[in-house]
This record gives structure tokens, C-alpha cells and sequence, in this order.
């Protein structure tokens, strides 16, 4: 019998394409929903430019330009939504697309921004992408008004027609007037109470494609005369290449030539490259084989001397010495806890964790004398197109980029805002022919831009009630050469600014330095300090006597949108401290991208130390929700995301490079460690507009953590959570 090697997609366009050769019995709803292609960069948006924002086809189809990612968090079907309620169009009319890079910064920048990242999409850039669409409805009525004399105050425009008495029209037929109308004042756009769309759950436009296969990302980027790289950087960042051997290798099949990448003195930003070699073949597997077997010599550098244990002693070390003050409320907490009392005290560490994007990292560039093209995962596509040119000394103008889904962005501007786009660009300068190059999974991990490790020390001081009357935090984060903010993320953030009202706070901190790149990870900052901040709350509320839960109630009072969120959490969640011995509940409560999120977590633990965590339920403040469905998938994915990383991850650094950096080592969490997740919305409402990407993730570590302990009596200071021992009897 012969054995046949076969993909899953495929597999599943195979399966498609058969017709009857397979059942899959799943439904996809909303047949006349809104609709997306495999390649939303090539989708013809033939129509009327009403702005910049939209086209109408002659049939009233709506063509929506978004300029933002599609990496699984909604951004295709959010920017559609948004256009689709002020325009007033049906939602089976409106196709989406990607929007041009190109024309976005020659033009300059109409789309205001291109970045996806910070659960900032619908939070910050839903007014004017909201008013693109309310000009553009606008304009139609003033289109319709002038050819009816009627004042535009008299037409109506709802679901792609126009009416004023008994005249109507449709979109389409007043597209073309409406395109050439200014109008005198942008029109101002919805308040919540007049959505008839928002607010309503609407499947997701990529996920049919997806599901079939047909969606395509930048590893599946193919084109004529394309040749493939491998490439491998000094395994010590930032570290030297000494020589490499081509001859060893350069008779192998397909292989066709070897390039040194050279680092450029000074420059160390995230997408810069690193010194390392590539070797260019007629396919990938061939490149990367030569490059494995080519002997190769690295000075590695005095980082190599740098490991986790060198890193922990100097974090202890500084945990000794007085940090940068960001915090100091009351009296000197400092002074109050040394003079004695019931102190609660206790040392929280999260270590290097790395983003494992699904899809490798990758890009595709091709440089002619006229023009270069662009594929890479970025979350700012106009980014992709400034490395490419500046790698390429081209003009902006020349340079092309092609939106793609992408598998994975996670923070750090995606796998594309790594050194890769550089590469591509550059190897593709010098072969003049499209080169596709591809990360191994190693040099992936190896070289990714990782989230910070980061240690603090905790001392409270017990009043009143068994509440805290003084709190004194100091933490240690590493940086790549110290910078002291990664995006919004600092070495206190969610540790120095918790909510909780304690009289008497002081807060220090210090940005110890190290030579691997870090970036910002989904929830940056949040997600490292909300598990240890929300861990010892609890370890100070039992201390006192207190439920943890009645705890941060009582610690937040008069602050209603914390309250909203705990009180709803308890009547969710059903929390309770007296399960039997190896069953525990725990919860946290973290606040990041404008909206507050917290998570109870319960968790069964055998006698061996067999960890299940068996539900979470998570409640979310964001201030207003534009698509529900889309939101519960965004909660359930970051909580997935932060359990994964405090449950099964961490790196480990040895010798100035890590050693865990494929999926055998680095572990991510499996299907069948995946909780029920149960999502419930506790909106304030009003002005407030949260992110709904990230912030569930945070609380969802601590949650776990705490439940452990009430599961085994054993408290959780460190992660990952795999590496402690859980057993009981």
C-alpha cells in the first residue's frame, strides 16, 4: 500500500471539490451575509468611488476598502459593519476588501492609520471610519435632494435606497452625482441608541474561507521564476557571522547561491536585520537542507555568557536596590511596613515567552527595475511597504504591497515586522527574482521578538478588617538595551497602577538591560503583572480572612465599572472557596485597553499532580460591543492565548541563546487542555469604548493559580505552571 503524504487544506479543497466524496457536516450561517474572497487584495471593487472608503457597483453592491489586518480578531467584518450602519445598506450587499498601501501613504495617509495591534481597531478608529460611511450617505442624499429639489433634510436613506415622498432610487443610481458632491460639514455619526446593525452578532467574514482552504496568506504566496531562502542568523543575538563554507554544499540539488545578510552598526529595531547567511534553492526544503549541512562560524559574542539563572540573580539583585519610583500615594508605605505588624510578603516571576505564531514566518519579495512587490504578515501593511523600500533604496510610489490573512499576529507588528521583510527585499536586490523566504520554526522562536521576563517583589501590611493599610511593590523587567516601554507595556504596568484602594502604595521599578529583542505581546505588560498582582491579592485577602471575591469588591467600592464587573462575576461564576480537596476556584480581575476584564477559574487536581482546568467564566467591560459574536471569540481566544503561555510555555535561556524553540519543547496548549469558556458582557456603556482583543487574557493566569491553591494548598509564584509540582495527598 502506498503512502501518501497530503495537507489539511488540501485535504479539505480536494474533499470540496469532489462532490459528494465527502460530507462535512458543519453549518456556516448568514447566507446573506456580507462576503470576503480567497484574495481580498485582488477582489475587482469596480463601482463609483464614493471616498476613499467604498465603492457602488451598478447591481447596489457595496465595496468596503478596509486598511486594517485580518489576522482572526474581525477586522474585515468590523470595518464593514461600521461602514454598512452609517451608510444604512443591506448587509448581503456589502463585499469587503483590502485596502492599498501604496495609496494610503501617497496619498497621504486618507486611511488615517493602517495598524492593527492594541486592541485599538474598533476603540479608537471607529469614529472615522464610522464617518466615512455617514459622509457617504449623506452625499447620496444630497445627490438624490439635487436632482428631486428637495433639501437633503427631506430624503431618507435606509437599506441602499433613497426616498423623498414618493420618489426613491436606489444607492447605485445616485453613485456617480454623490461621488463629485463636497459637502459643507462632515456629518456627525451615530450614538449607540441609534444603531440598527451594531450590536448585532455577525459570523465573521474570513472564516468561510478558512474553512474550505481557499484563504491566502503569505506562505502561500507563489509566482512565476520564484526561487526560496533559508536563513540563519548568529544563534546569540546580535551576535557575529565569522565565515561559512558554500563549497560544501553548493553541488547539492536546486541549491543556487549563498548570501551573507549583514547587520547594520547601530541599528537593533525590530525589524533590522540580524548577521546571517541565506541559501537560495528551487525549493524551500532543498534551501533549508544545504543550510543545515554548510558549515558555518558564529562569534557569538559576550551575550553568551547571558542565561535564565544570570538573569534571576541579577533581577534578585536589583530587587535589593532602590528602582525609579512611578507610584507613591499616602504616607511612606515603605516606613509603615518596616516598623512591623502582620506583613504579607512574597517574590512573583513570569520568564520569556514567545509569540509561536501558527504560520511560520515568512515574506515574499520581488524586485524589478519598475516596481516591488510585497507579501509579509504584517500588522501595518503600509510597514511592510517602508522596509521594502528603504531595503531596496526604491521610492514609496514603486513599491507595491499585497494584503494578506494572517496567521497569527499576537503583537511585535506580526511575523513580517521581524528581520524577515528586510530579507526577502534584500535577496531578491541581488538575484533580481522573487524570493520567498521562510523561517524554520528554530529560527522563528530563536529570533522572534520576545515578551519580557519580569520579577517582583510584594510586601503588604495588614489593618484594619484584615485590609491592607500599606502596599509596597518593586519590579524588575528586561528590555532589549533597557528601553523602558514596549508599546503600552512597562515594568509596572498593572502592578503600579492596580485599582484597589489601599490608603498608603508605593511602587518602584528598574528596566534591567539584555541583548534579545523584545516586543509587545497580545495584552504587553498586562499579561506578565496582571497573574502576579491578582496571585498575591489573593495571597493578602486569605491572609485577612477575606473571600478573595468579597475582597476586591470591598477594595473597589464607589468605582462603578469594577463593581459592575465583580458583581456580575459572582453571580456568573457561582464562586466558592469550599470545594473538596483537589477541586478549586479563582479569580482575577485585570484592567488593559480601556476595559476591564475578570476571570474565575475552575480547576480539578489529582493526587499525582495532574492539572485540568475544567471552566472559565469571564466578564468583560469594554463600554459598548459592536458585533457580540465576534467579541465572545475574541475573550476566548486570549484567554486560550495567556493560558497557554502560563500553563505550558516559557523559554529558556542558556548560553546567550534559547533552547526550547521548536513545538516539542515549547509547548502551547493542546485541545484537550482547553476549558469551557464562558463569556458574558457587562457594559457601562456612554463614552467608554475598551478593546475586546487582549483584555480577557490577563486575568485568566491568576485565576487558574488561585484555584490551584485551593485545590492543593499550594501557591503558584512563578510560571509556567507545568513546572511546579502539584501533587497532594
Amino acid at each position: 500500500m502506498t503512502q501518501t503524504t497530503i495537507s489539511r487544506r488540501a485535504f479539505i479543497q480536494t474533499s470540496v471539490a469532489a462532490g459528494g466524496g465527502l460530507l462535512l457536516g458543519f453549518h456556516v450561517p448568514g447566507a446573506d451575509a456580507a462576503s470576503v474572497e480567497a484574495h481580498p487584495w485582488k477582489t475587482p471593487t469596480d463601482g463609483v468611488e464614493i471616498n476613499a472608503w467604498l465603492t457602488i457597483d451598478r447591481n447596489g453592491v457595496v465595496t468596503v476598502r478596509v486598511p486594517h489586518t485580518e489576522m482572526g480578531q474581525g477586522a474585515l467584518t468590523s470595518v464593514a459593519m461600521m461602514i454598512a450602519e452609517e451608510l444604512n445598506v443591506d448587509w448581503s450587499k456589502i463585499q469587503a476588501v483590502f485596502a492599498d498601501p501604496n495609496r494610503h501613504l501617497t496619498r497621504g495617509r486618507e486611511y488615517k492609520v493602517m495598524t492593527t495591534h492594541g486592541s485599538q481597531l474598533v476603540r479608537l478608529q471607529h469614529p472615522h471610519i464610522m464617518q466615512a460611511g455617514a459622509s457617504a450617505r449623506e452625499r447620496l442624499k444630497a445627490a438624490a435632494a439635487q436632482a428631486w429639489r428637495v433639501d437633503r433634510s427631506a430624503v431618507e436613506a435606509k437599506l441602499g435606497v433613497l426616498k423623498s415622498g414618493k420618489r426613491s432610487g436606489t444607492y447605485a443610481e445616485f453613485a456617480t452625482a454623490a461621488a463629485a458632491i463636497q459637502l459643507p460639514t462632515e456629518p456627525a455619526i451615530k450614538t449607540p441608541d441609534q444603531w440598527w446593525l451594531l450590536g448585532q452578532s455577525k459570523q465573521r467574514l474570513d472564516i468561510p474561507r478558512k474553512v474550505d482552504g481557499s484563504a491566502a496568506f503569505a506562505i502561500d504566496t507563489r509566482l512565476p521564476g520564484m526561487v526560496y531562502a533559508a536563513v540563519k542568523c548568529c544563534p546569540v543575538p546580535w551576535g557575529k557571522l565569522k565565515s561559512f563554507s558554500f563549497d560544501a554544499v553548493k553541488q547539492r540539488p536546486g541549491v543556487i547561491a549563498a548570501i551573507e545578510l549583514k547587520a547594520v552598526p547601530g541599528k537593533t529595531a525590530f525589524s533590522d536585520m540580524q548577521n546571517g547567511v541565506a541559501i537560495v534553492a528551487d525549493t524551500w526544503y532543498r534551501a533549508k537542507t544545504a543550510l543545515d549541512l554548510m558549515p558555518i562560524e558564529w562569534d557569538f559574542g559576550p551575550a553568551a555568557q547571558s542565561s535564565t539563572e544570570s538573569q534571576w540573580a541579577e533581577a534578585r539583585k536589583l530587587l535589593e536596590q532602590p528602582g525609579e519610583v512611578s507610584n507613591a500615594t499616602g504616607a511612606n508605605a515603605i516606613e509603615m511596613i518596616g516598623a512591623g505588624g502582620k506583613v504579607i510578603a512574597a517574590e512573583y516571576h513570569r520568564p520569556w515567552e514567545t509569540h509561536a505564531r501558527m504560520e511560520p514566518i515568512n515574506a515574499t519579495v520581488s524586485v524589478t527595475d519598475s516596481r516591488v512587490d510585497v507579501w509579509s504578515p504584517t500588522q501595518d501593511q503600509s510597514l511592510a511597504l517602508t522596509l521594502a523600500a528603504d531595503q531596496t533604496g526604491r521610492d514609496v510610489k514603486d513599491v507595491f504591497v499585497h494584503t494578506v490573512f494572517l496567521g497569527g499576529g499576537f503583537g511585535g507588528g506580526g511575523g513580517g515586522n521581524t528581520a524577515v521583510t528586510r530579507q526577502a527585499a534584500e535577496l531578491s536586490r541581488q538575484l533580481k527574482r522573487p524570493v520567498k523566504v521562510v523561517w524554520s520554526r528554530e529560527e522563528d522562536i530563536n529570533h522572534d521578538k520576545q515578551r519580557p521576563p519580569n520579577m517582583t517583589a510584594f510586601k503588604a501590611l495588614l489593618g484594619d478588617k484584615g485590609l491592607p493599610s500599606a502596599w509596597f511593590t518593586r519590579s524588575v523587567w528586561f528590555t532589549q538595551d533597557g528601553m523602558p516601554r514596549i508599546g503600552a507595556a512597562h515594568a509596572d504596568y498593572s502592578i503600579g497602577n492596580m485599582p484597589y484602594k489601599v490608603p498608603n502604595r508605593h511602587h518602584e521599578r528598574h528596566n534591567g538591560k539584555t541583548h534579545i529583542p523584545t516586543a509587545t505581546h497580545r495584552a504587553p505588560g498586562a499579561g506578565q503583572h496582571g497573574f502576579m498582582t491578582e496571585s498575591f491579592v489573593d495571597e493578602v485577602a486569605i491572609a485577612g480572612g477575606w473571600n478573595p471575591l468579597d475582597w476586591r469588591i470591598e477594595m473597589t467600592k464607589g468605582m462603578d465599572d469594577w463593581q459592575r464587573v465583580l458583581l456580575t462575576l459572582k453571580e456568573k461564576s457561582g464562586f466558592r472557596t469550599d470545594l473538596p480537596r483537589g477541586e478549586g476556584m479563582g479569580i482575577g480581575i485585570v484592567e488593559s485597553h480601556g476595559s476591564i476584564a475578570a476571570a474565575c477559574a475552575t480547576v480539578t487536581v489529582s493526587r499525582r499532580g495532574a492539572l485540568h482546568v475544567e471552566k472559565l467564566v469571564i466578564v468583560v467591560d469594554s463600554g459598548h460591543v459592536i458585533n457580540p459574536l465576534g467579541g465572545i471569540e475574541q475573550c476566548e481566544g486570549s484567554a486560550a492565548w495567556e493560558l497557554s503561555h502560563a500553563w505550558v510555555g516559557g523559554l529558556d535561556l542558556k548560553e546567550g541563546r534559547f533552547t526550547n524553540t521548536n513545538f516539542d519543547t515549547y509547548n502551547l496548549l493542546r485541545i484537550d487542555q482547553m476549558p469551557q469558556v464562558d463569556v458574558h458582557f457587562a457594559l457601562s456603556g456612554g463614552s467608554k469604548w475598551g478593546g475586546l482583543g487582549e483584555p480577557a487574557g490577563p486575568p485568566v493566569p491568576p485565576a487558574v493559580a488561585n484555584a490551584i491553591f485551593y485545590a492543593t494548598g499550594k501557591r503558584i509564584r512563578s510560571t509556567p505552571f507545568r513546572s511546579h509540582d502539584l501533587s497532594w495527598s
